[in-house]
């Protein structure tokens, strides 16, 4: 039988070494997240949430505890190995669209598939045609990231996040740059898009909108 939960993390804590002494970001959080559900990561500013979605991720390790990703332990893994893992199962969204200027927006969509070698036929490609009609940007293709407004390259950076089909979506402040017209217009696409592909979605978050419709909220203080 599946097990519903697809990512267990253990009494895990995060500690930083400075030149004097060590700081504790959090200490012994031990959290659950299931298939196909909505987290939200809440807390004020520096208190560890975008560390802990590191984390999660596979992009940090904890200082101390375990993190379980569908029954395998990932903080045990290698740099080779996490690269691997983060490339089949994780899609990232951050705050800053981080798209490559010289690359026009499709080309920014295809990049994670080209990297994980994934062979380009025509059948992925009419899935990835799809995703820019789904964000209302097919028209905007062949756009350079220059070219598009603000909250036009955070659609771009969440068609890219789910272009490999990840099991989960990682979300570092997805609205946080944005104008409230454009924020909203981002907000309204995530949840539609994590509907249509069923996808399990964690996110930071200091926008109480996002918070309040994800079914899980975890807070950090």
């Amino acid at each position: 039988m599946t097990d519903d939960i697809l990512i267990r993390a253990a009494e895990i804590s995060k500690t930083y070494k400075t030149m004097v002494d060590e700081v504790m970001v959090f200490e012994k959080q031990s959290i659950e997240i299931g298939r196909g559900t909505a987290v939200a990561i809440i807390g004020e500013s520096g208190c560890g949430k975008t560390t802990l979605l590191n984390i999660l991720s596979g992009l940090d390790n904890p200082s101390e505890g375990s993190i379980m990703f569908d029954n395998q332990r990932i903080d045990v893994m290698d740099e080779r190995e996490l690269a691997i893992f983060r490339n089949k199962n994780v899609g990232f969204i951050f705050q800053h669209h981080y798209l490559l200027q010289d690359f026009h927006a499709l080309d920014n969509i295809l990049l994670p598939l080209r990297i994980a070698g994934v062979k380009l036929d025509n059948a992925r490609l009419e899935k990835v045609w799809e995703m820019l009609e789904k964000i209302g940007l097919k028209d905007r293709a062949y756009h350079f990231p220059d070219q598009l407004s603000g909250g036009e390259r955070q659609r771009i950076a969440i068609a890219r996040a789910l272009a490999n089909d990840p099991v989960v979506v990682f979300a570092d402040e997805p609205t946080g740059s944005l104008d409230r017209r454009n924020a909203g217009t981002v907000e309204d696409l995530l949840w539609r898009l994590k509907l249509d592909f069923n996808k399990t979605f964690v996110i930071a978050t200091h926008n109480p909108d996002i918070a309040h419709k994800c079914d899980q909220v975890i807070e950090l203080k």
